[in-house]
């Protein structure tokens, strides 16, 4: 209850929820003494695979026995998601106290809820000085609260397409100014870029940091992967070659963030990692959402023995690599969807194939998400589409047969629903 009061107080110190500006992080922080500039720290931008990417490096450090403080958002159980300090998520006393301290420095000053946030974890980064930081960009990069440190180890930058265009002015919603966002404004150390889903984008990329002196590194190029057998892929770069087991993660492209994490951490010299630790950390990494099995629980046990995957694409980028892994299953598969309003719904629906029904739901307590009945709307030419109130109706109106495989998809905030109910 304390720390839900703090959350509260911080949500209305400023009238929109996201404003693209450094000037009032920047005072905060400096108030704080800086802390950002106290941390050894990865940062990653992108539209998908960042939580991937940074899944697959926390675990290969984390069997090298090098800690890590983390910075990730949103969160999909719980806002204490967003703050890992030597590699354990932080408890409810510690962050109240945290964002107690941010809420007092700032003394009312207009603050979005977002930047309190990345203030109070770079603060709570000070009781950890000697940890590694990973801390992902959200949005545009350019002016994202993360985007205030003055030096780095390196930027990566994963899958870039389509997103959260209404951000942008209207004339310029296109994939050119999303990567000039995201990228623009990176430091100069070390960039590595990872596969994209065209060598336009790659391109595009290219030269926008044409002129940032560091140091480049890209897929194909500087490292790469090959599959050659069922449970195993091969790595390569100019470190030579690892035969690494599959990770548990679903999907190829998740071979593709592996290989992003594997390239990072070989070029940055201070950071000693050993085959070893990137084949057994790999097989280990662990993402919230993504591609996930749900083995147990009480929405589990309304599918019974059939399959039940929950995924939290949002976007076209995300929806095209989900409907690949798809692809390669043998069987029926039923889709349960709930978005925000914000999206992209039909070009995100449009690389669903060979769907043998499709139900659209309401994302409760979400007040920009889009209605169920609005998005079967949106997809009323995609066939067998109904709409459904919640999950639980939507699984029991399904006839699911065996074998049948059920997804659900299209929002992390239904992910968080869906794990309140399960």
């Amino acid at each position: 209850m304390k720390l839900q009061k703090i959350v509260n107080r911080l949500q209305k110190l400023h009238p929109k929820e996201i404003d693209l500006s450094l000037d009032r992080i920047k005072l905060l922080c400096e108030k704080l003494g800086n802390p950002q500039d106290e941390i050894n720290c990865i940062q990653v931008c992108g539209t998908n695979g960042k939580g991937s990417t940074i899944s697959f490096l926390r675990s290969i450090l984390k069997e090298a026995n090098i800690k890590c403080n983390i910075y990730t958002s949103p969160h999909v159980k719980c806002i204490n998601e967003r703050f890992i300090y030597n590699d354990e998520m932080i408890n409810d006393d510690d962050l109240s106290n945290l964002l107690n301290e941010i809420e007092e420095t700032n003394n009312g000053q207009p603050l979005t809820y977002f930047e309190a946030l990345t203030a109070a974890f770079f603060h709570g980064c000070k009781k950890y000085k000697q940890n590694l930081v990973i801390a992902e960009f959200g949005l545009f990069g350019r002016g994202d609260a993360v985007n205030i440190l003055k030096k780095n180890l390196c930027n990566i930058v994963t899958s870039c397409s389509e997103d959260h265009l209404d951000w942008l002015p209207k004339n310029h919603r296109t994939i050119e100014r999303i990567i000039f966002e995201k990228t623009s404004s990176l430091l100069n150390s070390n960039i590595v870029v990872a596969k994209q889903s065209s060598d336009k984008i790659t391109e595009c990329i290219k030269k926008n940091i044409s002129k940032n002196s560091a140091n480049k590194y890209y897929f194909k190029e500087n490292y790469n992967f090959v599959l050659k057998e069922n449970d195993f892929f091969y790595y390569e770069d100019k470190y030579g070659n690892l035969k690494i087991p599959r990770p548990n993660l679903n999907g190829q492209f998740q071979i593709e963030n592996a290989s992003t994490a594997i390239a990072t951490l070989r070029i940055l010299d201070d950071i000693k990692i050993k085959d070893q630790h990137i084949i057994n950390g790999i097989q280990k990494a662990y993402n919230i959402a993504r591609l996930e099995e749900i083995k147990s629980g009480k929405i589990k046990d309304l599918v019974k023995n059939n399959r039940l995957i929950l995924d939290s694409s949002h976007n076209p980028g995300g929806a095209k690599v989900l409907n690949e892994y798809l692809q390669t299953l043998d069987c029926n598969k039923h889709v349960i969807i709930g978005m925000m309003a914000n999206k992209d719904h039909k070009k995100y629906i449009s690389y669903f194939k060979n769907i043998s029904s499709l139900t659209t739901i309401d994302i409760p307590n979400q007040p920009n998400a889009i209605s169920g009945k609005e998005l079967k709307d949106k997809f009323k030419d995609f066939p067998n589409v109904q709409y459904k109130k919640n999950i639980k109706d939507a699984i029991q109106s399904i006839p699911l047969k065996e074998n049948d495989l059920l997804l659900i998809t299209g929002s992390l905030y239904l992910s968080g629903e869906f794990f309140n109910l399960n």
